[in-house]
């Protein structure tokens, strides 16, 4: 094996629910697929649910597109049920807004892993993410063009929306 080459991806991996359907199509992983996953994570984490339940009704199978749904309307009713709602609103708010943009439509909207450490640690602000369309119309500035909405002056950032 030739190391100086580089590494080549022959078979993608994954398990469904995780995987960014990009990469399915593309057929190549990347750090905007690993990101994907981190949201998926991230919203498995706050919601106490699989990405994928093939037994669930319809509008509930797949966790992503269900907490986007909740999200327009009460984004609280996505987080975990066996929490009882003993759990701090801000911190949950900002848990599923930065799955939701890791897990953005367009990979090139998603943040980099530092950018949502910074928001989870509430160093950082966020915009609420567009999730009308997978190819929405409306622009929703990328957090690396958008650091101005990264920067607190007082370092306590909203990250709720």
């Amino acid at each position: 094996m030739d190391h100086a080459r580089g590494s080549r991806t022959t078979n993608l991996a994954g398990t469904k629910g995780y995987m960014d359907p990009g990469c399915v199509t593309t057929r190549r992983a990347s750090k905007e697929s690993d990101i994907y996953s981190f949201g998926i994570v991230a919203l498995e984490l706050a919601c106490g649910r699989k990405p994928v339940i093939h037994e669930a009704p319809e509008d509930q199978a797949f966790m992503l597109e269900w907490v986007r749904e909740l999200h327009g309307r009460e984004p609280l009713n996505a987080a975990d049920q066996r929490l009882g709602g003993h759990f701090d609103e801000q911190q949950m708010k900002c848990l599923l807004n930065v799955g939701l943009w890791c897990a953005h439509f367009e990979y090139d909207r998603r943040l980099s892993i530092r950018e949502a450490i910074q928001v989870l640690k509430f160093e950082a602000s966020l915009p609420l993410p567009q999730l009308d369309t997978p190819r929405s119309s409306h622009h929703t500035p990328t957090m690396n063009k958008a650091a101005a909405l990264l920067s607190t002056s007082n370092g306590a950032a909203d990250s709720t929306g």
